[in-house]
């Protein structure tokens, strides 16, 4: 177990590079225990490498990264974690029990007996009000249902952390509402910590703590709260907004050439 008072992801100088571009660029940041921290920016700037590289399944990672206490990609963190990649991750021509059924021999094979694993699957199921859905094939489900679904995967487990990239992506206003309130009582209830990933900044009013990503770099590490006050900003998307074009004139300011002297006569 961890150090309740040491961050459930630590991270120092975190670099990753693909071929010669440099994809994160060393970012230093904690996320807290037992919270939701949003990892939020425009589409290509890094969240998904960042969470892979949280999980362990991402390469050529330089610097320091220490999730739950022990190295990123630690054999010992893997049934600590759950992961919900973008797609579903569930079968279509299985229904929903079908598919936590598998799940759940593949994840608890040997550390629960038969009937353990049924009830972690009936806990599951409750836990994302998908019970009235568990004979349904998971191909017929809508949008929301499935996701739903892969989240149910992650959750088998119990995990400490749950690591999320763009859960609510192309969901309805309401599905993302439900969604979101299935997260906070996640956290709230078991003491998860979760790292969730978005674009859509008004969801960045929704996590505990926020990091704010552009182009590779950490624009700001805080709660929303404090981000707001601190640009004197009514929304997060507008201090995000006043950060990337602080962040744009400091850039042009380190580049532009210094003014040439004349020459004396």
């Amino acid at each position: 177990m961890m150090n309740k008072s040491a961050g459930a992801i630590t991270a120092s100088g975190l670099t990753v590079t693909r071929g010669d571009r440099t994809v994160l660029r060393g970012l230093d940041f904690t996320v807290p225990p037992g919270l939701i921290t949003g990892l939020l920016g425009p589409s290509g700037c890094g969240k998904t490498t960042l969470m892979r590289a949280v999980v362990g399944t991402q390469a050529k990672v330089g610097g320091t990264l220490d999730v739950l206490g022990r190295p990123a990609g630690d054999p010992g963190l893997r049934s600590r974690i759950g992961y919900v990649t973008q797609a579903p991750s569930v079968y279509d021509d299985l229904t929903v029990r079908q598919n936590l059924d598998y799940f759940a021999a593949v994840l608890l094979p040997g550390r629960a007996h038969r009937a353990d694993r049924r009830a972690a699957v009936d806990r599951t199921l409750a836990d994302v009000a998908l019970t009235g859905h568990a004979d349904a094939l998971a191909g017929r489900l809508s949008g929301g249902q499935r996701s739903r679904v892969s989240l149910a995967v992650a959750l088998l487990g119990t995990p400490e952390l749950l690591v999320l990239d763009e859960p609510t992506v192309g969901l309805d206003p309401v599905l993302r509402r439900d969604l979101w309130e299935l997260f906070h009582h996640i956290a709230a209830d078991r003491g998860t910590t979760i790292l969730v990933s978005s674009h859509v900044m008004d969801e960045a009013e929704r996590c505990h703590r926020l990091l704010l990503l552009r182009e590779g770099e950490l624009l700001a590490e805080d709660t929303p709260e404090a981000l707001r006050r601190r640009n004197d900003t009514a929304t997060v998307e507008e201090a995000f907004l006043r950060l990337v074009d602080a962040a744009t004139a400091r850039a042009a300011a380190a580049t532009t050439p210094a003014a040439t002297e004349e020459p004396r006569p």
